[in-house]
């Protein structure tokens, strides 16, 4: 038995993202997805009222933006505030238990992409790649971070970076069974294999569409479906 779990997603709470979390429960349902981690934009307070709503699906996280480019964390206790150095910010995450992914590293398209060096820099404190990012418009660039996780011995992450409804669930990370703990949780991404598939170029319509539609205080149905 395993299960598939998509390990880089979005909600309302996201400023480029308008998807209600009942939209995601459905959608988990539909395309069986056992478990979801939610990755909200320099917050956890969506995840956190999500697990409430859906303890056995959610694993509370965040993409957080350091100085230096962005970090995926996973079972996450309180928000980790945009802006600080990677080192700072893998330290508070540490003091949580988290466990610590970095998110589409060699994206040439995301602000969030990071420089070679500064990756080496950190990267014995991080637990794992992400190597294969949906949203990513370039196949070579998801390459380039499964070479780079291979290169250096580290565990890999994939995800959907799901933001709209026919994101949620594209790429994923096929796992045993794991109990809702950090160290088996990452045991299990030890033995892990994965699904990959890209988004394609018409999901980032979806998501500029909803960070327009918040600007301008537009009806989250007018976009949702993205």
């Amino acid at each position: 038995m395993t299960w598939q779990v998509d390990l880089h997603s979005h909600t309302l709470w996201s400023k480029d993202c308008l998807t209600p979390f009942e939209t995601i429960i459905r959608l988990c349902e539909k395309r069986h997805i056992q478990r979801i981690a939610i990755t909200d934009h320099n917050t956890a307070e969506g995840a956190l009222k999500f697990k409430q709503l859906a303890p056995e699906l959610v694993i509370v996280g965040e993409e957080i933006m350091t100085t230096q480019g962005e970090l995926l964390a996973y079972y996450v206790k309180e928000s980790i505030p945009a802006g600080l150095s990677p080192d700072e910010t893998i330290n508070r995450l540490r003091q949580q238990g988290a466990v610590i992914s970095v998110s589409h590293p060699f994206d040439r398209l995301r602000k969030g992409a990071w420089q070679e060096a500064d990756l080496l820099n950190i990267l014995d404190q991080v637990d794992a790649i992400e190597i294969f990012n949906a949203r990513c418009m370039f196949a070579e660039d998801n390459v380039k971070a499964l070479d780079f996780a291979r290169l250096h011995n580290k565990i890999g992450t994939v995800g959907s970076d799901g933001h709209t409804r026919v994101g949620y669930g594209r790429a994923m990370t096929v796992m045993r069974p794991f109990e809702h703990d950090p160290e088996d949780f990452l045991g299990a991404l030890r033995e892990a294999d994965y699904v990959k598939r890209l988004s394609g170029w018409h999901v980032h319509l979806g998501s500029k569409a909803a960070k327009w539609s918040k600007k301008l205080g537009l009806k989250p149905r007018l976009w949702e479906g993205g």
